[in-house]
């Protein structure tokens, strides 16, 4: 359920990099935890985005959740489709459903995220 080359925050969030550009979503779990997702407020290609801070939200029938950046950079894209399918998010977190993609200005931070064996160990401590 959670590929094992991409790195997870506490937060929830995913990221996979590809050289200098990283793509980023919400985890399985917390589309589970969140419930039907009606709206998804990104951040625009040019803004930028900085670890540990809001860059986005999450609305859904139960409450609105920010996303939070798992790294430093500048936005290069926007998953538009979001937009119009806020849904998707529900369907496939960790695949058609990334919600941004950031050139980084720090690769390194992306080593202080967890590996998916630390994410699933983090999610065992949560039941």
């Amino acid at each position: 359920m959670y590929p094992d080359n991409y790195r997870y925050s506490k937060e929830h969030e995913w990221i996979v990099v590809d050289g200098e550009i990283a793509t980023i979503g919400i985890t399985d779990y917390a589309q589970q935890e969140l419930g039907d997702i009606v709206y998804v407020d990104l951040p625009r290609p040019g803004d930028s985005v900085a670890a540990g801070k809001s860059m986005g939200s999450v609305e859904s029938v139960k409450a609105v959740s920010d996303v939070y950046s798992p790294v430093t950079g500048e936005v290069v894209e926007s998953n538009a489709a979001l937009t119009d399918s806020p849904e998707k998010v529900n369907q496939d977190p960790h695949g058609e459903a990334w919600m941004v993609k950031v050139k980084l200005f720090a690769p390194d931070e992306v080593n202080s995220l967890m590996t998916v064996a630390d994410y699933k160990e983090y999610l065992a401590g949560k039941e």
